[in-house]
């Protein structure tokens, strides 16, 4: 998830508001705990409990509050597995043919010890999908690669299973050889043409580092023929809606990691902020859809989700009404 640089001028506004929220709520969460601290001191310097006065009392509330808000979002909704169903329609998708299924998972953020890998094989291949495509953002550290491995190769013995490499994947991880031998396809700059159930959809991606390959590879698509593009942000939308990519698929924000309800996620470090934060979205012929991902950021970030439960994408693509 971390932006590595890449926010535009463009996005600037985007990206200060959120930070602006980011720091808003921080502060406020600080505030709260440094007032109950000092109620929690004058009560104990006072040898009594009650009575507490109103003002009080919604401070110890707050922090309570606060202390179970972590920890469900430490202990709990990262374990959480969330299955969306999602539903399109594509006049090349011909009439009277079976829907094409597609099983998006994003950010899987592997650590050496696993979290919810083997659940997500298990939640894929229930599904039975006719692919698989993961956006990016592999894993946290290099001693996660043999979870990261055998999650692909599982993964790619239920169906047809292509991968991108997110930032993380190209910043941290570029001497490893992430998907190799695990019958996964890495994507970068190529396009596949597969057929199911007599339907042709083609298949395509880019690594997070290769964005200025878009144009020379989805222009090899032809037109009447249904096509995907993998990659890990969702910021290439307005020139994937140019280019009439069918369906784009990315990651990259999740969701915010920790969403505030009725607001949604305080930072996405997306260009864009939170205007594709997560789910479906629909421009020109385009659609979109941001996963939330799997796992959670790496390096000094808490390991915690709230709000924003880790996401499998499942995407039914039918005949036009």
């Amino acid at each position: 998830m971390t932006g590595n640089g890449h926010i535009s001028h463009g996005g600037l506004t985007a990206y200060t508001l959120a930070m602006f929220v980011l720091y808003l709520f921080v502060v406020f969460v600080a505030a709260v705990y440094i007032l109950a601290g000092a109620v929690v001191v004058r009560l104990a310097r006072q040898r009594k409990i009650w009575p507490v006065s109103i003002a009080d009392r919604v401070i110890l509330l707050l922090a309570a509050a606060g202390v179970v808000c972590m920890a469900y979002g430490r202990l709990i909704e990262p374990y959480w597995l969330d299955t969306s169903y999602v539903e399109i329609h594509s006049s090349k998708i011909p009439a009277g043919r079976r829907p094409v299924r597609i099983v998006h998972f994003s950010d899987l953020h592997s650590e050496a010890r696993p979290r919810l890998e083997l659940r997500l094989v298990e939640a894929v291949a229930k599904e039975r999908p006719d692919i698989i495509v993961f956006t990016g953002d592999s894993l946290n550290y290099s001693a996660a690669l043999p979870v990261v491995r055998e999650a692909m190769t599982a993964l790619a013995r239920i169906a047809p299973t292509f991968a991108v490499r997110g930032n993380w994947d190209t910043h941290y991880s570029a001497h490893l050889d992430l998907f190799g031998q695990t019958g996964a396809r890495e994507l970068n700059g190529d396009a596949v043409r597969m057929e199911i159930g007599g339907t042709p959809v083609w298949i395509s991606g880019l690594a997070f580092d290769n964005a200025a390959a878009l144009r020379d590879t989805v222009r090899s698509i032809p037109a009447n023929e249904f096509s995907v593009l993998l990659y890990h942000l969702p910021d290439l939308m307005p020139e994937l809606a140019a280019e009439r990519v069918d369906l784009y698929c990315a990651g990259h924000t999740h969701g915010g990691q920790v969403a505030l309800p009725f607001y949604g996620a305080m930072i996405t470090l997306s260009k864009f902020g939170k205007r594709y934060e997560a789910g479906l979205y629909h421009e020109g012929d385009t659609w979109l859809y941001v996963n939330r991902g799997i796992g959670m950021e790496g390096g000094p970030a808490p390991r915690v989700r709230f709000w924003s439960r880790p996401e499998l994408t499942v995407i039914d693509i039918r005949p036009a009404a």
